[in-house]
């Protein structure tokens, strides 16, 4: 099983994604939730001439955020910097889209814009829709050699349901999971695997990242201690902004609350309600989203939201769930470092070796 690294992209996350190829991290995944991170592509090329082995990928683009051209260039242009070691994650977005308050973007639009990224990337002259209006586009001067669309993109979805999982098998993609859980998890790989099959798909072909946050513990050190609420705590805190976007907005909450936690959860709801502006209470809920705990929710985000929501335990509790995922199929186990908090990657280094 491979370890990657996922980030809430900074200007200068190449200093981790550095030192995560020094510790044999395989992967580094840059959030592009524009209005809560730094831009995902510039930080990728600085990673990409600060490094030389570890891949490089959007973990995930939003197709509504950025016209497929555009996003072609920008993985081109990252394909001449770090050749053959791009990863285009993409998805019908949650955090992205949120921020905006706006809910997710159709799945048949995405497998439009798929379509024309990966066509352009593989030298095509793809139909294109903009304005309106069908056009073809390719480009033009790739014999000048100033982007790369000789080395492999490759294409990872981030899914969810049965129509985005079926998606994925048909495109043979790499499939994206957030998982917080190991039973929550296990269920979602053997529907994955189930629609790889059906696609006609070889089990073998099949990668699949599970993304988690949390926290490596030390014996008898607290889930809600002040290290795992940093390290673990805004993970947790989506359960919180899921629920309030619902009822603030009717966005689709997915996730389900745990009986022991729902009345954590209605308390934050009840707060929400007050946020300010109250044409946009969405910009209270989502600031500081995967990436802190803010000091309105700390009361909400109790030990057992911790432990139900997050990778968080001592190593040898983390060894088995993260190699129960292993056994489940998934291929890479990449947790999310949150800003102030990158020394973790310490401590998930010696996790990694667990698994030689």
């Amino acid at each position: 099983m491979e370890f990657g690294i996922a980030v809430a992209t900074a200007a200068d996350s190449w200093k981790v994604v550095q030192r995560a190829e020094e510790l044999g991290f395989t992967s580094a995944w840059f959030y592009d939730t524009q209005m809560l991170c730094a831009d995902c592509f510039v930080a990728m090329g600085a990673a990409a001439v600060q490094t030389s082995r570890i891949r490089l990928g959007t973990g995930v683009l939003i197709p509504t955020n950025r016209i497929a051209p555009v996003a072609a260039n920008a993985f081109a242009t990252l394909n001449r910097l770090a050749p053959g070691r791009i990863d285009f994650g993409v998805g019908t977005g949650f955090t992205g889209r949120r921020t905006m308050g706006l809910g997710a973007m159709k799945q048949g639009d995405m497998e439009e814009y798929i379509r024309v990224v990966m066509a352009l990337l593989e030298g095509e002259t793809p139909e294109f829709e903009i304005e309106g209006q069908r056009r073809k586009i390719t480009f033009l001067n790739p014999e000048l050699k100033l982007i790369n669309l000789r080395d492999e993109v490759r294409l990872h979805v981030s899914a969810y349901g049965p129509r985005g999982r079926s998606l994925t098998a048909r495109l043979g993609a790499g499939w994206l999971n957030f998982v917080g859980d190991v039973e929550t998890g296990v269920a979602a790989m053997q529907a994955m695997r189930e629609s790889w099959d059906r696609g006609g798909n070889d089990i073998v072909d099949l990668t699949a990242v599970a993304f988690a946050l949390g926290c490596v513990l030390q014996p008898g050190e607290a889930a809600d201690g002040e290290r795992a609420m940093a390290q673990a705590g805004p993970r947790a805190a989506v359960l919180l902004h899921r629920a309030a976007d619902e009822a603030l907005s009717g966005l689709p909450n997915t996730s389900a609350v745990p009986e022991a936690l729902a009345e954590a959860v209605a308390g934050y709801v009840e707060l929400a309600k007050r946020f300010e502006p109250p044409d946009a209470r969405y910009l209270a809920n989502h600031r500081g989203h995967l990436m802190t705990v803010k000091d309105i929710e700390r009361p909400f985000v109790t030990a057992e939201m911790i432990r139900r929501t997050t990778f968080t335990g001592t190593q040898d509790d983390l060894v088995e769930r993260i190699g129960a995922l292993g056994e489940a199929g998934y291929t890479q186990f990449t947790v999310q470092l949150v800003p102030g908090q990158e020394a973790a990657i310490e401590d998930w280094a010696r996790i990694k070796a667990a698994f030689g």
